[in-house]
């Protein structure tokens, strides 16, 4: 990471925004620079004191009282529906004989206003319920995210290693389980990295493998959410594959076909765990 990156990731660190790979990454870099440790301790000081109680001023209750004044007066549904209905109930009680008929247009209209209103709240409150994503849906679009954001912003990697035993090291002390690291070169499957990422609110390990020129991120975190059967998606152009294995999680992304990417499986399954 060069001063340029750094600065730019600054404001996000301070305001605790950045990823956990993001984070761990500056704080290196910041570590061994002291015009970034300079400039981290000059916005950390700022933003303390931008913080700070004294620097806001309530507004007197007279200025308060006069902008209440000023702004108009807005009904809220229910007045308005009210109004609206029970004007129509009086005009239609004088066309009818009988006080009865002068009830009905009074009274009646009303709860059929509030049922209509009722009815499209609850319709409105369904199809917004429909339309929100399920917890697998909202995954892959995070898994698929994390994949793109990793070749933009060239991090597709905090350590870069083919030797798992130089991997599987790496991730002691950052992470609460140790994720199961393979070397799957002879099968046309180089390790080549591995690194930290955030997903489904936790901390997981990412091992990186090539397939010729397409990167594949496999993901791993302790849990048993999928079966042992591999189930193979395609999202925005990109295969993911989710299984469960030896009270593991596994997300591989690739953007390699389908059968590369059922080949890497394949050959990663039938492979002992380091």
């Amino acid at each position: 990471m060069d001063h340029e990156q750094a600065f730019e990731l600054l404001p996000g660190y301070i305001d605790e925004e950045l990823s956990l790979s993001e984070s761990l990454e500056f704080e290196r870099h910041l570590a061994g620079c002291e015009q970034c440790k300079r400039a981290y301790e000059q916005q950390r000081q700022v933003s303390a004191q931008l913080r700070q109680n004294d620097l806001r001023m309530d507004a007197p209750p007279e200025l308060a009282a006069r902008i209440r004044a000023a702004l108009p007066v807005q009904r809220s549904w229910w007045q308005r529906l009210g109004a609206s209905f029970g004007g129509s109930g009086r005009l239609g009680g004088k066309g009818r004989a009988g006080g009865t008929g002068s009830a009905v247009g009074t009274l009646g209209w009303a709860p059929l206003g509030a049922m209509a209103v009722s009815l499209v709240a609850l319709t409105w409150s369904a199809g917004l319920y429909l339309s929100m994503p399920s917890g697998d849906t909202r995954l892959t679009e995070e898994l698929v995210d994390s994949h793109v954001r990793s070749l933009q912003f060239d991090h597709l990697y905090d350590v870069i290693s083919t030797d798992r035993h130089t991997v599987k090291p790496w991730f002691d002390g950052k992470l609460d389980f140790a994720p199961p690291v393979v070397d799957l070169a002879q099968q046309g499957y180089p390790l080549v990295g591995g690194r930290l990422d955030y997903l489904n609110g936790r901390a997981v390990a990412v091992m990186v493998y090539r397939y010729k020129l397409h990167p594949i991120n496999l993901y791993v975190w302790p849990g048993s959410e999928a079966g042992t059967t591999p189930h193979i998606y395609e999202r925005q152009g990109y295969h993911l594959a989710h299984w469960s294995a030896a009270g593991m999680n596994y997300w591989a992304v690739t953007d390699a076909g389908e059968s590369e990417l059922n080949g890497f499986i394949t050959d990663l399954r039938a492979h002992p765990a380091s």
